[in-house]
This record gives structure tokens, sequence and C-alpha cells, in this order.
């Protein structure tokens, strides 16, 4: 783990001019660095490439070990009156709607520039337009949906933003007690409805008490601290791949978006803590010996605990079946869509029926094997 530098106080703004004609360069997910729209200029990202490691903090020191604040550009922000969600965007643009729940309701706020600055970051790698082809072809493989949705469905503005998210590392040691439980089966008689005196063979249970230990750890568990995207989604999006953090750079949202943390360190590691314990707890269960168990208790202890704050490339965006507006996400990284469609009452009624009408033929079938003998 690389030690956390001494906390700064420079909240400087940075500008990235093109040095063929002086317009503002913005990242370009198509080539990993800075591009230049007027002259078509290129240039990488500094210290993308060179020596600078991603730290991780401690997480006992927690805020006041944070070595940046801000986002260290300069940018408005904006909070929506519907969900709450606040996302900063650097440049002249301004925001008319909300980019998660598309609600017009968004008033511009002042950035909060105590915010821990991202230590890390996956940036944009999926350009705009192939996020749109991903759209269409997840749009083409769903089942059960209306059979005009891919040519009917308009899709609207689609906006590249890096979402808050924080990460944990830690080592769990547990250990654990449980009872133990081994089948064995004994023959018993019966007395059958004829009279008739039968055999047959009884599954019973041995227990046993079983007691163990294990050490696991745990690197870059992710914690969602946006406001605006919706729990279950979140949950949903697994295909990040951290490996592939880089240093935070303020280049890398030069003309993009980024949510600013709504969810606070302790409340994002209480969570951590309660997804380790859930693991480790089914991890220890699955230590436990024999064919079933009972009275599985765990007690886990955490150490070694290191956080950061990282911002994850998402593309939100809605689309217009109908008179009704769906939402969707794309992964920045990797083009996973994730999102919800209009379901086919026709097409989930037919099938109900072809699965009734194979259920009634098997019986019918088994009825006449059963009579023909």
């Amino acid at each position: 783990m690389t030690t956390a530098p001494t906390p700064s106080t420079d909240s400087s703004a940075q500008r990235f001019e093109c040095m063929g004609c002086g317009a503002e360069m913005h990242y370009d997910a198509a080539s990993g660095g800075m591009g230049c729209q007027y002259c078509g200029a290129k240039m990488a990202v500094g210290g993308a490439e060179g020596g600078q490691a991603i730290v991780e903090y401690d997480l006992e020191q927690g805020l006041a070990r944070a070595a940046e604040r801000g986002l260290g550009v300069e940018v408005k922000t904006t909070e929506c009156q519907t969900c709450g969600a606040r996302v900063s965007f650097e440049g002249p643009a301004t925001a008319a709607v909300c980019e998660f729940c598309g609600s017009s309701q968004v008033m511009e706020q002042e950035a909060n520039r105590n915010l821990i600055r991202p230590e890390s970051l996956v940036p944009f790698q999926v350009p705009a337009d192939q996020a749109k082809a991903r759209f269409k072809s997840w749009l083409a493989g769903l089942w059960f949906r209306p059979s005009d949705l891919k040519q009917r469905a308009r899709m609207g503005q689609i906006t590249g933003v890096y979402v808050p998210y924080w990460t944990f590392d830690a080592r769990a040691d547990s250990r654990w007690t449980a009872e133990a439980g081994h089948h064995y089966y004994e023959e018993e008689k019966y007395k059958a409805p004829d009279g008739s005196v039968k055999t047959r063979r009884e599954r019973k249970t041995r227990w046993h008490p079983a007691w163990g230990s294990r050490t696991d750890a745990y690197d870059d568990l992710l914690i969602c601290a946006s406001k605006g995207l919706p729990t279950e989604i979140a949950e949903r999006l697994k295909t990040f791949d951290t490996a592939r953090l880089v240093p935070y750079q303020p280049q890398y949202l030069a003309g993009w978006r980024a949510e600013e943390y709504a969810l606070q360190l302790n409340d994002a590691w209480a969570q951590g803590v309660g997804k380790v314990e859930q693991s480790q707890r089914g991890r220890c269960s699955g230590d436990v010996p024999g064919d079933t168990q009972r009275n599985l208790n765990v007690a886990t202890r955490l150490s070694e605990e290191t956080f950061k704050h990282v911002l994850l490339p998402l593309y939100i965006a809605s689309y217009r079946y109908g008179d009704q507006v769906y939402r969707f996400l794309v992964n920045g990284q990797t083009g996973e869509v994730e999102g919800k469609a209009p379901w086919s009452t026709v097409k989930i009624v037919l099938f109900i029926g072809l699965v009734v009408a194979i259920v009634a033929l098997c019986a019918g079938g088994m009825s006449l094997l059963g009579s023909g003998d």
C-alpha cells in the first residue's frame, strides 16, 4: 500500500488549451487522450503513463488523510430537485434536465470544494456512438418485448457521467461454530394400505459439533456513492474492472460530467462491512463438513482497512416508446447495458399458453401409457 501524502489545500483549477489553435481540449474516449474538436490535435493525459501511484488511505484516519479536495478543474454544479443528484460539469455548457431521472427541476449550485478529490478513475473507453450501438443491440436481444420496440424506440440525448464510488480493501479473520449433519439411512417396516408389510429406507441425520477459522482478503470492494443512480441498477452493474484504474487527472473530466458523492465515507464503510460479513458467512458455511448444517455462528474481525474515492464511467440516457419514457445505462468501460423496457402482454400470454399446452400433452401421454399397462 502506498503511503498517503500530506494533505493539500491547493484547489486551483486547470484549463486545457490546445497547443495548435488555443481552443479548449476535451477528453476523447476513442483515443484515450485529449482531443481538439476544432483542429483535430491530440495530446496525452498528463501523468496517466508516468510514475504517479494510486494511493489507498488508512480508513481509521479517514478524511484527515485525504490528500486533495475538489476536482481540480473549474466546474459548475447543478442539483436535481427531484432525485437530489449533484452533477458537476466543466466548460460553458448548462444543464436543462437531470442526467439521472430526466427531471427539468435542476438548479445551479456552488460546487462543494471540500469533497475528497477522487484518488483514481476508470476513463471512458467506449465512445458515445458505440454506446448507442450497444443500446440498439440490447433492445434487439430482449425477450417478451414488443416486436417493434427496436424500430419505434426513439432515443434521447446520451450523456457521459463519471459516477462516484468508494472502494475498500480489508483483511477478514473469521471464526465459526456450527452443528454438522451427516445423513445415514435405516430400513424400517411399514404396513401398506392393502395390509401387507413392506420395507423402506428412512433418511436420518447424525449431528456433530464443528468449528473452524479462515482468513480472506477483500480488494476494491465497490460501494456506490451516487444519489441519482438507483440502487437496484447500481447493483446490477458488475463489469467494472478496477484493475484498470488510473491516477486521477482533471483532464479526464474535460467535456464530461461528474456526480458528487452523496454517501459519506463512514456510511459507505458500514455498507462495506455488511457485505463482507455476509460474504464471510457464506464462505464459512461452505467450510462446515457433512451433508447439512444448523446453528452456524460466525465472528469476523477486520483489519488493514483502506479506502479510495474513485469515479467510474457511465452513459445515462432515455428512450421513448409510445407515450412512456424508459431510462437505461451503458458502462463506459465495457459497453454493458442495463435498463428498463416495456413488456409485451401478448407474447407473455402466448408463452404461458404454450407451456400449459405442453404440460397437458405430457400428462395425457403419461395417462395413455399408464392405461396401456
